[in-house]
């Protein structure tokens, strides 16, 4: 069964075995998260080579994604590991303390009491434990407990609302980076920007990283601050595609405004014609259990049918007890939600203009291909755009993308009801037409008697170059 929406697995110590992650990819995987919060720089480049041997032995071409850490605020450590906060108690965050005790924890970012007043609200360990400030005193931050609990070694710290200075960038990212276009990963997420410009400056550093390596990266934008909602569609135009990073999100902004701002990124990416991303929290249950909850089950189908181009799982892959199964699991879910999916293409095209020559083929041969009822697009591509052009557009007719350029292959598995595939194309313009149906017949795509609508550029080999749409039935003479 043909299955639209794409999914992001995180790997980590249950799926870096090459057997494992065969496993995940015949699953249904089609990118692979490498964490950088956690592990070395040789565990990703490691884990960076079982994934292409694992995708050369299951014959297709698998994304990956480096996901930066960024300026995660934590409590430092404790004496014992731990402490219990009790509501109504006082307690010290204080940026010049070595190590924690009963009544007071250090911090791993420094400048946290400049950022800080009376009244605000701090958020600790994903808003298990709350603190109301008191007072700053120089290095001290006096707060009193609201919800108390079990504090352990570096849990992370929100202010509600958002409104902390740390910059997106920290200096482990920008080594993290130089790591990841090493490794020639295909997309680079930057984690908690909060405008344009910490995009910017993101793709500069990758760009100037992977040149050596002939790499420029995809650019996501994990979106996780408050001051990133105003600030969306700037974030949008810099980026290349979104992440719905739930987990920090909700800490800021609260839980309950998570899923109309989910489905309002998701809107807004598609329209701005950059793909986007669900996560956190996708099949959590399923770290420990081998069937999800009905919930889940819900959060999935309902991100499919919001318009997400994929699904991420995080601990659920990288440390769950059932990666292969969670895989099996949340491709089933996404392909019975796409069959409830209605095609608004008419409704979508109303008012719109086009001024390029390539996306007007792009939207003329999925209008065509959907009016006609054919059985697949055809899209012979250079740089992917007019793949991505059409998957912002549900139709219930597969794209399938071929180029000859291995780094477009790996960048068009994440895009939205687009199956990527490698073509050497040929500078004749017929014969890497027929090479393209005869790909997409001899894996099953398509057979004799089938109407396919394709899309090519001339002179062949131009990025951004495609000016053509042909119709065929395969099998009939061109």
């Amino acid at each position: 069964m043909h299955r639209a929406t794409k999914i992001v697995a995180t790997i980590g110590p249950a799926s870096s075995t090459p057997e494992i992650l065969l496993q995940m990819i015949k699953a249904g995987l089609d990118v692979v998260r490498l964490n950088f919060s956690h592990g070395t720089a040789d565990d990703h480049r490691q884990r960076a080579e079982y994934v292409r041997e694992a995708a050369r032995q299951a014959g297709r071409e698998v994304a990956i994604m480096a996901d930066l850490q960024g300026p995660k605020i934590r409590v430092g450590k404790f004496e014992n590991g731990k402490t219990t906060l009790i509501p109504g108690n006082p307690f010290v965050l204080d940026s010049e303390c070595e190590l924690g005790n009963d009544d007071r924890v250090g911090l791993d970012y420094k400048d946290l009491p400049r950022d800080l007043k009376p009244g605000d609200v701090l958020l600790l360990n994903d808003g298990l434990i709350v603190l109301d400030v008191v007072r700053v005193l120089g290095s001290e931050i006096h707060t009193t407990v609201k919800i108390g609990g079990e504090l352990s070694n570096n849990k992370g710290i929100n202010r509600q609302g958002g409104g902390l200075t740390a910059p997106a960038l920290t200096a482990k990212d920008m080594e993290d980076i130089r790591t990841a276009m090493s490794l020639g990963v295909d997309f680079v997420a930057v984690s908690f920007p909060k405008n344009a410009t910490d995009m910017e400056m993101a793709r500069q550093l990758a760009n100037i990283a992977g040149a050596p390596y002939g790499i420029k990266p995809k650019m996501i934008a994990k979106i996780e601050r408050a001051e990133a909602i105003p600030a969306l569609q700037g974030i949008l135009d810099a980026s290349d595609g979104i992440m719905v990073a739930r987990g920090d999100l909700a800490v800021e902004v609260g839980n309950a405004a998570v899923p109309a701002l989910q489905k309002r990124m998701i809107r807004m990416a598609r329209e701005s014609n950059k793909f986007v991303i669900t996560a956190t929290q996708m099949m959590e249950s399923m770290i420990y259990a081998p069937v999800p909850t009905r919930a889940e089950v819900s959060d999935v189908a309902n991100a499919v049918l919001d318009g997400t181009d994929a699904v991420m799982l995080s601990a659920e892959s990288a440390a769950g007890k059932y990666p292969v199964q969670t895989i099996e699991t949340m491709a089933a879910i996404c392909v019975e939600a796409e069959k409830s999916e209605q095609s608004e293409l008419d409704k979508d095209f109303l008012d719109r203009t086009f001024t390029r020559i390539d996306q007007s083929i792009a939207m003329g041969a999925l209008f065509t291909a959907f009016h006609l009822g054919a059985k697949a697009i055809v899209a012979l591509t250079e740089s992917g755009s007019t793949a991505l052009w059409m998957s912002r557009h549900w139709t219930h007719v597969p794209i399938f993308a071929l180029t000859p350029r291995v780094g477009s292959e790996r960048a068009m598995a994440i895009y939205r009801n687009v199956t990527s595939l490698h073509l050497d194309t040929s500078s004749d313009r017929d014969t890497a037409l027929q090479q393209a149906l005869e790909t997409v017949v001899s894996k099953g795509y398509a057979s004799r008697g089938d109407m396919v609508v394709l899309t090519v550029g001339e002179p062949m080999g131009q990025a951004g170059g495609t000016n053509t749409l042909k119709i065929v039935r395969v099998g009939e003479p061109y």
